[in-house]
């Protein structure tokens, strides 16, 4: 379980998150959603303590203050929204890098074998030995992905995984973040943009709004008219389809 308490984070004079208190439960899915500037990446950044803010981060009780760096690697795993790599990588280079808290730099059979596991999750077997820098933007995606699996960690945490991504990969990437959740136990949360995706794949969702939060439920007590009306500023029709809340809005 990953619990936020009393966060807050200003950047000079503007407030981006105010007093969050939040739980985000084990061995589930849970989407982070609202409008652009919401809060979303900056909490999930917080917790992963990629920035600093006020109040507290707890990881299975224990404040994450209080894990080792290389502790909190092979605890939580996170991929951020841009990633920049200075150097110039193959895609298996890179997902070797999931190993890293692990073995460092000596990997050892079974990382290689966890390595592999990652690269033909993704489906990145015959680009496995290019450049990124040879790669469409979703590819790219699905090889830091892959990084992301291999690390292994009980907990992982996307900030938009579905950037760069066409509809097929999409539904690739959702539902093995299901998978992984449902057979091999991770906890998995992100901030996602698509709010049928959330929907339809996601446990528990947490809505924020200008920093603060509107609620955090279980996904059929948030994807109402009412509340997404009130996150987003817009008009929404729900309809149930095969059981999932599907949101209409573009019209």
């Amino acid at each position: 379980m990953i619990e936020a308490r009393s966060v807050s984070k200003s950047y000079q004079d503007i407030q981006v998150l105010k007093d969050i208190n939040v739980i985000m439960p084990k061995g589930k899915i849970t989407s982070l959603i609202g409008a652009n500037g919401a809060g979303k990446s900056t909490l999930l950044s917080i917790i992963s303590r990629l920035i600093k803010g006020e109040g507290s981060i707890f990881i299975d009780g224990t404040p994450s203050s209080m894990y080792k760096s290389e502790e909190l690697a092979r605890k939580l795993a996170t991929l951020r929204q841009i990633n920049h790599i200075q150097v110039r990588l193959t895609v298996r280079e890179l997902v070797n890098f999931g190993r890293y808290p692990y073995s460092k730099s000596k990997l050892k059979e079974t990382d290689k074998e966890i390595v592999d596991n990652a690269i033909q999750y993704m489906e990145l077997k015959h680009l496995e030995n290019h450049f990124l820098d040879q790669l469409s933007g979703g590819e790219r995606q699905r090889a830091f992905i892959a990084m992301i699996i291999a690390q292994d960690t009980d907990y992982i945490l996307l900030d938009e995984p579905l950037n760069n991504l066409d509809m097929k990969h999409s539904v690739q990437i959702m539902k093995l973040l299901r998978k992984l959740v449902d057979e091999h136990g991770k906890t998995v949360v992100l901030v996602i943009h698509d709010i049928n995706f959330a929907s339809c794949y996601s446990d528990y969702m947490i809505v924020l709004k200008d920093g603060r939060l509107l609620k955090a439920d279980r996904k059929e007590n948030v994807i109402t008219r009412q509340l997404l009306q009130e996150a987003y500023d817009m008009d929404f029709q729900i309809q149930n389809i095969n059981g999932d809340k599907i949101c209409i809005y573009y019209r």
